[in-house]
């Protein structure tokens, strides 16, 4: 499910900024950029998320920045390691006779050369401001997402009606696909010139029968309805069903497929066709479920 959230707090003289940001993914993905005072929070950071998002692909940021200039002096340069980067890269330019020179920015770019006073590094100072930035971020985000899932829920509610509709007009129709079938047959010896032939002949009774039960489809229509039954359930949990409800699409898919080919008739394959059809839309709509 897409979304978006943005949180901050203010602490000591600095402000933590946390942005969430999330798109449709069928498992759970969590790409975490923090700055470099802040790394060492990262597995709190992901633990606050996983506990309020189950899927799709989360990105969060988090920048620390200061707001009060008594702490700019904080940051100090390794003037040493620089000098150390410029010799060593100047003989690795001459070595492999390269034109380019040392610039200044490049040095800044290099690990260490910019480094930040204990004060500011170390990161368990930070993390209430953190927690309580990374919660705005993720109640906004999860409010998105719940507007976006009551659109998506009157979707698949929708669908589920319609497929509902379909059955019931299959289960209309089963009972006469037995008799169509012996009518056929009757049509076909009487074209065929075998009068002999009549409705008690153990041969035809047994050719009946057979076709009876290969097209018997009362199992799968049982197991479908018992399958929207459970998305009831799912659609009044609060609880992530996503997972649940991608599971009962490949199972009311099967069943579908089997009616259609066991069936086999004219008077239901209109309604398997719906079926497929809803139950194709309801599949993709799944996937943006969490």
């Amino acid at each position: 499910m897409t979304g978006y959230g943005r949180g901050e707090c203010a602490q000591d003289g600095f402000k933590i900024t946390a942005e969430l940001s999330s798109v449709n993914r069928r498992q759970s993905e969590l790409v975490v950029y923090l700055p470099r005072e802040l790394e060492p929070l990262e597995s709190r950071v992901r633990d606050d998320i996983n506990q309020q998002v189950a899927r799709g692909r989360l990105t969060v940021r988090v920048i620390l920045h200061a707001t009060d200039r008594k702490y700019d002096g904080r940051l100090r340069l390794n003037v040493a390691l620089a000098k150390g980067y410029a010799r060593e890269l100047a003989l690795l330019a001459k070595e492999l006779k390269l034109a380019e020179t040392v610039t200044l920015d490049m040095l800044l770019r290099t690990p260490g050369v910019v480094q930040t006073e204990e004060a500011v590094a170390d990161a368990e100072d930070f993390w209430p401001a953190t927690r309580k930035a990374l919660r705005l971020a993720i109640e906004m985000l999860v409010k998105m997402r719940e507007r976006e899932g009551d659109h998506l829920a009157k979707d698949l509610c929708g669908r589920m009606a319609t497929m509902r509709k379909a059955v019931t007009r299959i289960e209309k129709h089963a009972p006469r696909v037995t008799q169509h079938h012996r009518q056929q047959l009757l049509a076909r010896i009487h074209r065929a010139g075998l009068e002999s032939v009549t409705l008690d002949d153990p041969r035809l009774l047994q050719e009946i029968v057979f076709f009876a039960d290969r097209s018997d489809i009362s199992e799968e229509l049982t197991r479908l309805r018992s399958h929207f039954h459970q998305f009831d359930d799912c659609a009044r949990s609060q609880e992530p069903v996503g997972r649940t409800l991608d599971f009962l699409a490949q199972e009311m898919n099967r069943e579908v497929n089997t009616i259609g080919s066991k069936a086999n008739s004219a008077l239901i394959s209109p309604a398997v066709v719906t079926l497929k059809a809803e139950l194709e839309k309801f599949r993709e709509q799944v996937q943006n479920i969490e």
